[in-house]
């Protein structure tokens, strides 16, 4: 891991040196928390961790999070790994600009395990494309009679964290088709034009390379 590390833009100093994000740029779980950080109005210390130069194994690392691997919330002493934890972690803590609905449906929605698993695992390359196609194909089913502008609504909320990214990764990466999943790419245009979500892109981070050459997800 780099010594040097960036702080998240904000006003606010005092949050900023209480959070810190270990972070990869292409990583689409760190981008879900970048994401939430973003709209919720945290800052926070960016901590690179390059997923390339296997810096997730090192001694360093592994006492901050024995599970190795990014994202990792550090938050005035409580370490929280998996990014589900972290947002569940963020939105009990800092509960202004609330990322789960109090309807009781919309809320489960947003909580339904399944839409994280029906997202697929990028790593597979082999399969990414029909893997990817058969989770958005359940998510569009699953979304179209409670989706708005966002995933359960006109507010975005936590399916949109992790959702949003997902398809940015679904179509730069492995060139998804999002004519075929009509409610998901309005999700994915409304998330796309939050000052949040331009803020949080792999590209505007500070480990970002020039030009990137990686494949890790």
């Amino acid at each position: 891991m780099e010594d040097d590390s960036s702080l998240s833009s904000s006003s606010s100093s005092s949050l900023a040196l209480s959070i810190k994000l270990y972070s990869y740029w292409e990583s689409s779980c760190s981008w879900r928390v970048r994401f939430a950080l973003k709209l919720k109005g945290l800052p926070y210390e960016y901590k690179p961790v390059d997923l390339r130069k296997g810096e997730q194994l090192s001694p360093e690392f592994e006492k901050i999070s024995p599970l190795q691997y990014v994202p990792v919330l550090v938050d005035d002493g409580v370490v929280v790994s998996d990014s589900l934890a972290i947002l569940m972690y963020l939105e009990d803590k800092y509960p202004q600009n609330q990322l789960l609905p109090t309807d009781p449906r919309r809320r489960a929605v947003n909580l339904q395990g399944s839409i994280e698993k029906k997202l697929g695992k990028e790593e597979c390359l082999a399969w990414a494309q029909q893997v990817i196609e058969k989770g958005f194909t359940a998510l569009e089913k699953l979304l179209k009679d409670c989706a708005g502008s966002y995933s359960t609504g006109d507010e975005v909320s936590m399916a949109d964290v992790f959702l949003a990214p997902q398809i940015s990764v679904a179509i730069s990466r492995f060139q998804i088709a999002m004519s075929k999943f009509p409610t998901l790419s309005k999700i994915h245009e409304s998330c796309k034009a939050l000052p949040a979500f331009q803020a949080s892109l792999p590209e505007k981070q500070p480990d970002y390379p020039d030009p990137a050459r990686s494949t890790i997800a």
